[in-house]
């Protein structure tokens, strides 16, 4: 029988990606010591969250996507040890459908972990994210939904932590919910993976820990220049477009390189995600959630020094664009080459060259250059 189940459940841009690399990159160490992460592959966690959240774009998603959930539950309730299941998009769920989730598992202890940052630093990563995903709206119009929908992956239910916890813990006991605080380019993602582990109960497991790639975030004028040239990208509607071309590979370090310049919303903003900050905080320092890291990390930071997004003049983003068309030039002759090489290679086998093998050879170089 099982004995306890770990939901990690976001939030997304909390080292999310870090964690999940590091846990799948360890899966058979830590099944070894007793701990499961259930599924053939990481996206299984991805679909599962898409079929809890009843989300209408799922049957539309690559892969198996009839009941992902019950695989997932059926796996794990075989399993005689402790079960982790992990993806940013459960936190999303509405109070049914967490209820859903727990039920689930009724004769296991259901736990939930929160990795959480800063409610005005989230919300700027945010709206950046949703550029690097198609997104066009300005800053101070993000979210593009204000009303709470489950399947809105880019709306106030999947990240603003408050709502998060209120939601969740009308299913799940307060004394079950573990928030790790975190500050990127303070946190070390090895101590936040660690805190994690410490919290499911496998510290003592000797974990590989997954190469760290540089923080590729765009600046301030890579981003105002991408949100500008997102409405011509008519035809990049799905999800897998939009994640392996825009996101992965326009926005990528070798096409979109960055300033790295952070920005800020207006004073409106600030103050609406301040606000939601501290109600976050004062649920938190209630005592009745196990906040497993420093609770300082989640206060605001001051960004008053910083520029507003509508402050980037059309000159550097002209620079911008530039330097762009140069190095879509240069991927554009090196997979040229790429193609013109493979087809002589097959010519001289004798074979035929598969363009959709080639395609599939592109967009999976994308997805491996592209940054976590």
């Amino acid at each position: 029988m099982t004995r306890k189940v770990f939901l990690h459940i976001g939030l997304p841009k909390t080292g999310t990606t870090y964690l999940q690399k590091a846990l799948w990159l360890n899966k058979a160490v830590l099944g070894e010591a007793g701990l499961l992460l259930p599924g053939r592959h990481q996206r299984r966690h991805l679909l599962s969250s898409l079929d809890i959240l009843e989300d209408p774009t799922l049957e539309k998603r690559p892969g198996d996507t009839e009941s992902p959930w019950d695989d997932l539950v059926a796996e794990s309730l075989a399993w005689p040890g402790d079960v982790l299941i992990t993806h940013e998009f459960f936190g999303s769920a509405s109070s049914e459908q967490a209820r859903r989730a727990v039920a689930a598992f009724a004769d296991a202890e259901v736990h939930l972990v929160l990795t959480a940052r800063a409610m005005l630093d989230l919300g700027i990563s945010r709206w950046q994210e949703w550029v690097r995903n198609g997104g066009r709206r300005p800053i101070d119009r993000y979210p593009p939904r204000k009303r709470y929908d489950p399947a809105d992956e880019w709306g106030w239910g999947s990240f603003d932590l408050a709502d998060v916890l209120t939601r969740w813990g009308s299913v799940v006991p307060h004394g079950h919910i573990h928030v790790l605080p975190m500050s990127p380019g303070v946190s070390d993602p090895t101590e936040l993976l660690k805190r994690l582990l410490t919290v499911v109960g496998y510290a003592h497991v000797v974990v590989e820990m997954p190469e760290q790639k540089a923080n590729t975030a765009l600046g301030i004028v890579e981003t105002e220049l991408l949100r500008r040239i997102n409405p011509l990208l008519t035809d990049f509607s799905s999800p897998a477009d939009r994640g392996t071309w825009i996101r992965g590979f326009l926005a990528g370090p070798q096409i979109m390189a960055t300033t790295g310049e952070k920005f800020r919303p207006d004073t409106e903003t600030i103050a609406e995600l301040t606000a939601r900050g501290e109600r976050a905080l004062a649920i938190l320092r209630t005592g009745e959630y196990d906040v497993v890291g420093d609770l300082a990390l989640l206060e605001p930071s001051d960004v008053s020094q910083r520029r507003h997004p509508s402050e980037v003049s059309d000159a550097e983003q002209l620079d911008s664009a530039v330097r762009v068309i140069a190095a879509l030039m240069v991927q554009v002759r090196t997979l040229t080459r790429q193609r013109n090489a493979l087809r002589k290679e097959m010519e001289a086998s004798g074979s035929r060259v598969s363009v959709a093998r080639f395609a599939r050879g592109v967009a999976s170089k994308v997805r491996k250059d592209s940054p976590t």
